[in-house]
């Protein structure tokens, strides 16, 4: 068994584990750092229940092995919470307008939601269902998924429209 040093940080914290070099992402994130939040689906990519984000790119944990991730940073579900374990803007806005009910595909869906409101201020009904056309959910018919999206996008906008730009550093001579 060929086994391979991976150095990576997962939701800001560094971790170092000797893992098979045919570990999965999915795998190690589950069973070697505890990270329960990234559920295996389908196990082919088609689900996206495993999605996560490496370098704040969504990837299917279930279709990356753990080595290829060496020396990168990747968020999970559990790192989209803030510091203090509030939920950000996205996840209070699954939970207000029911996003979720089993709840399986909800952390794929989440981190699919962030890469594209990282990306985009003010995504369109037509983007968001285009983001998650590669996230399977069979309990909402999708159109709470959206909705939470739409408003989570809103509270994002409000907030940087809220809060005070900082002062230009003027040049010294």
């Amino acid at each position: 068994m060929e086994t391979r040093i991976v150095r990576v940080v997962v939701n800001g914290t560094a971790y170092e584990h000797e893992v098979e070099s045919r570990r999965m992402l999915g795998d190690f994130l589950r069973h070697d750092l505890n990270l329960t939040g990234t559920h295996y689906g389908c196990e082919h990519g088609v689900c996206g229940a495993c999605t996560v984000l490496i370098e704040g790119r969504t990837a299917r944990a279930c279709l990356t092995l753990a080595a290829q991730v060496n020396g990168r940073s990747l968020t999970t579900v559990e790192g989209l919470a803030h510091a203090d374990g509030t939920l950000n803007e996205l996840q209070k806005a699954f939970s207000e307008t029911h996003a979720l009910q089993c709840g399986f595909c909800t952390p794929g869906m989440l981190m699919t939601l962030t890469e594209l409101l990282n990306e985009t201020d003010s995504p369109t009904e037509a983007e968001i269902r285009e983001a998650i056309t590669g996230n399977l959910c069979r309990c909402t018919g999708y159109q709470p998924i959206v909705a939470a999206a739409l408003l989570a996008a809103q509270r994002i906008r409000d907030q940087r429209a809220a809060t005070p730009a900082a002062p230009a550093a003027h040049a010294t001579e």
